[in-house]
């Protein structure tokens, strides 16, 4: 990390630092963004001293101007970090009134200058008070690569402008903020501090470094509510540098609008661009305006996509304007959805300029999956800096009422509070509050967040990481199972945090013992070669090995050109689901991991384990392409074609993983290892499987061959339902045997796996959600039990017994055949009454049709118009009076396209027409 070198450079041969010598009181300072790192911390977490980069220049803030001599060492040691490579002969140049520094430096072998600030220097020394008026040359000056010292304390100016806002308006905040330092109102506690050999951190530098109230007080002015009500989906805004705030919070805490202080600009986070235009939020916009702008009166650049947002802003009275980013805007208003200029916006604000960003981040984590949504979602790319960041987890909308200042400035959620807090009962063992455990599930889901960010050249990263490893080892990791549940807020936090700490830190074989306490020893095998070959079409596809990890085990994977940097990636683990929104957790929340195969060999670890697999991207193909795992533990492994009955029987059955797949013609099945220990039959197992999923392509109208294999992954935990679709589709353990039981399948059915594999089977242009979202799986579930496993629909399932389905038409029909009741047993009756008059063929007949049909409308009135249209070509018969009979909209535009056809007018619902 490159600040831990400059520290290395600054603090080179002091052992320790005595601030008690001269009796001089100084401020404790305030870092934030990516470069600043405290050079002296005392034993509170204050600040004293910090060093910094900006542009191509670096910085050294003390907090005190008699540090500039009472530390000669120090300050030789700065000169040297500071000196750049241009200058006028290195000249140092040094503020007039500090000719004490000047008479300490004549032993030195470098110029020195006294007097005011001037170009060509290389580095200037000053006091904190006097940078006002060159506050502009002195930023560009170390824009530019100049070296800057500049010391001073800002309680007495702020005891003397009790009325001012330190942060922005002491003199030194106006040059050194820039870099990420500022001098706060705040004593910092003196005494004689061991230099530390590595950047100073403690738990209690996590604090927050401003009381926000009159900023709130400003931007509240009129606000009594926030009236984000309707379609608009918004993202959850995290709150983390210790100069952000949120303002606009949900009643659960979560923030979706926040502030912040960013160098000597500000910024303000709304996390839906359209909130930005709503009348209804008028009021604070442009309170939040006039913040940003604070009092230039300059022009307000708006983004020109943000049309509904200049007609808001403009009743400020401050000149909006629709235009791209300039330079010389007092205000820019965007959206998060561009990084195009990110670096230019950032500088705009840290010298002076105001913010205001709108979007969310939700669907972008939606459609990039895989991808990291704190690095690499545009708008955190320019907000993290900032202490501010989007989620990818939504919010609804609402009426919220504004926050009560009081309350939010002393007990509102801040993350950078609550750890403080958490911290100090790890260490002190101080109680919480019932309020502030309430708060712990939140604050491990922001750890887990900015975790996340990844900035490991950041001090302050890099600070957190190491405070979050203490905490790992002090608390633990509580030991979840399905036997041993988490259900605390406190051990959900432990089991967020452990599992994220544990993949950016520098050293996780260290922290493994504290997360997982009984590691399982297993037998490995060395440099396996797995053949792979695919053929993937619009959908990713996963690729089984029959290797496996142990949890915190690392391998190497050798791989081959033809699949380098062509987004291929390695998957560790099979259950895929994110439990993290469960009360009571069986499991860590994500337990598998990714990694892109960007290079022809590729380290994976993955701390829970798990069973490896190759992912291939969608349109790629490749014939018989070899991996080479180089340490890995054996999978029980069957795969019909190449796996004899008598080696799974002998061998492969009793491999020591504890998980294992199962793969036939056109499904793949993953269990815990247990289930098949005495699976004697894998190929009857097969057999029934192969003829259920060539049935299930029958009814379809599809061909035998699946162009991609079905999953099935059995989960002690998954994330909702008792089984839901997808890929793979996820099931709880205990519904695995009933995967590899024949005998029982045959007698007693398995509904539940056929239902969603019928849901994977739906396609938009034939379904009425949510209506039919959970009615026409079903009609899978009904084909095969009785084409496949000879079981009669009544005997299927409860529901489909004859008395259950005459009562459900008899109830839906005397409620009026409201089509808001026609769901999911109900709807089903309409496709059983059609499958008993004109059977299945007739389905798979209408389905083929669909196939290559264009232009079907997305409303569900036009929808089940042209079903009934559809259906009735099929059969030649007009079966609208039957759709008319179930409540259906049917127009007379269809009823005129097929009125050629005899009526269907002895249906079943003519009873009660």
């Amino acid at each position: 990390m490159a600040c831990e070198q400059d520290y290395y450079t600054i603090m080179y041969g002091l052992q320790e630092l005595d601030f008690e010598g001269g009796k001089a009181v100084p401020s404790d300072l305030v870092l934030i963004g990516e470069h600043a790192f405290p050079l002296a911390m005392n034993p509170r977490g204050q600040v004293l001293m910090a060093a910094s980069r900006y542009g191509e220049g670096r910085v050294v803030v003390l907090g005190h101007e008699q540090y500039l001599t009472h530390f000669p060492g120090l300050i030789e040691n700065a000169l040297m970090w500071l000196m750049p490579c241009t200058g006028d002969a290195g000249i140092v140049g040094i503020q007039k009134s500090l000719c004490s520094v000047a008479e300490n430096l004549k032993y030195c072998p470098i110029k020195t200058e006294l007097g005011d600030f001037r170009n060509g220097l290389a580095i200037y020394i000053t006091d904190a008070y006097s940078v006002e008026n060159c506050a502009k040359d002195l930023i560009a000056f170390i824009k530019a690569g100049g070296g800057l010292i500049i010391a001073g304390q800002a309680w007495s100016w702020a005891a003397a402008h009790p009325q001012e806002n330190t942060i922005r308006n002491f003199p030194g905040n106006k040059v050194s903020s820039v870099a990420g330092i500022y001098f706060s109102e705040h004593e910092g506690e003196i005494g004689i501090f061991p230099v530390p050999r590595s950047i100073p951190s403690s738990w209690l530098a996590v604090s927050i470094g401003k009381d926000f109230k009159d900023d709130l007080q400003f931007l509240l002015e009129g606000v009594s509510e926030f009236d984000v009500q309707g379609g608009a989906i918004a993202s959850e805004v995290m709150v983390h540098g210790p100069l952000a705030f949120p303002i606009a919070v949900t009643p659960a805490g979560k923030a979706f609008i926040a502030g912040a202080y960013y160098g000597q600009g500000r910024v303000i986070l709304v996390s839906h661009e359209g909130f930005m235009g709503r009348e209804s939020l008028s009021t604070f916009m442009i309170n939040a305006i006039k913040w940003l702008d604070e009092g230039r009166s300059g022009v307000i650049g708006i983004l020109p996509s943000l049309q509904a947002a200049q007609t808001v802003l403009s009743k400020s009275g401050l000149d909006c304007q629709l235009t791209g980013f300039k330079e010389d805007l007092s205000v820019y208003v965007c959206t998060s959805y561009s990084d195009a200029q990110c670096a230019e916006i950032q500088e705009f604000v840290a010298e002076g300029g105001g913010l205001m960003i709108g979007g969310h981040a939700w669907y972008w984590a939606q459609t990039h999956c895989g991808c990291n949504v704190m690095t690499d979602y545009p708008g955190n790319r320019i907000l993290n800096k900032m202490g501010l960041c989007l989620l990818g987890s939504t919010l609804g909308g609402g009426l919220y009422k504004a926050p009560e200042i009081e309350h939010s400035c002393k007990d509102g959620y801040h993350f950078r509070s609550m750890l403080h807090r958490f911290a100090e009962h790890v260490s002190l063992g101080q109680e919480l509050t019932n309020q502030e455990q309430s708060c712990l599930k939140q604050l491990g889901n922001d750890c887990a967040s900015y975790l996340r960010m990844r900035s490991h050249d950041s001090a302050a990263y890099t600070s957190m990481v190491g405070l979050l490893s203490d905490i790992v080892k002090e608390v633990g990791v509580p030991q979840v199972c399905s036997n041993c549940p988490v259900q605390s807020a406190k051990d959900h936090l432990m089991l967020h945090v452990g599992t994220e700490v544990y993949k950016v830190s520098p050293d996780p074989d260290a922290l493994l013992p504290y997360i997982i306490k009984d590691r399982p020893n297993m037998p490995t095998v060395s440099n396996a070669r797995v053949r792979i070959t695919a053929n993937t079409g619009a959908c990713e596809e996963w690729i089984s090995t029959g290797l496996y990890l142990s949890p915190g085990m690392k391998t190497y994977i050798a791989v081959p050109p033809e699949i380098v940097g062509k987004n291929w990636q390695v998957q560790l683990g099979c259950q895929t689901d994110n439990i993290g929104g469960s009360d009571v957790l069986k499991r860590a929340p994500v337990v598998h991991e990714r990694f892109p195969l960007g290079t022809e060999m590729v380290q994976v670890c993955n701390l829970w384990g798990g069973l490896i697999y190759l992912i291939a991207p969608p349109q790629s193909k490749v014939d018989g392409a070899e991996i080479v795992v180089q340490v890995s533990v054996q999978a029980p492994y069957f795969k019909s074609g190449e796996t004899s009955v008598a080696d799974w029987v002998d061998r492969i059955r009793q491999a020591p993983a504890p998980w294992a797949e199962l793969e036939f013609e056109n499904i793949i099945m993953t269990l815990e290892s247990e289930y098949i220990r005495n699976l004697d039959r894998p190929d009857e197992v097969a057999k029934l499987w192969d003829t259920i999923m060539r049935s299930i392509a029958d009814l379809a109208a599809k061909p035998a061959k699946f162009p991609r294999k079905e999953r099935f992954v059995a989960d002690v935990q998954i994330s909702h339902g008792f089984m839901h679709a997808g890929y793979p589709i996820m099931m709880h353990s205990t519904s695995a045997p009933g995967l590899v039981n024949v005998q029982e399948a045959y007698k007693s059915g398995m509904w539940g796996s056929i239902h969603e594999l019928g849901h994977n089977q739906q396609r938009r242009v034939w379904e009425f959600p949510p209506h039919t979202t959970e009615c026409t799986c079903n009609l899978w579930s009904v084909y095969i039990h009785e084409e496949v496993l000879g079981l009669n629909r009544s005997n299927a399932h409860p529901a489909m017994t004859l008395e259950n389905r005459q009562a459900r038409t008899k109830m839906y029909c005397s409620g009026g055949k409201d089509l808001k009741s026609w769901s999911m047993w109900t709807a089903l009756e309409t496709y059983m009454q059609l499958q008993e008059k004109f059977g299945w063929d007739a389905f798979k007949k209408v389905f083929t049709a669909y196939h290559d049909m264009n232009g079907v409308p997305n409303d569900n009135a036009a929808k089940m118009n042209l079903y009934a249209e559809t259906f009735s070509k099929v059969v030649n018969l007009n079966l609208c009076p039957f759709f008319i009979a179930w409540g259906w909209p049917i127009q007379p535009s269809t009823q005129e396209k097929i009125s050629h056809l005899p009526e269907w007018n002895d249906h079943p619902m003519v009873q009660y027409a």
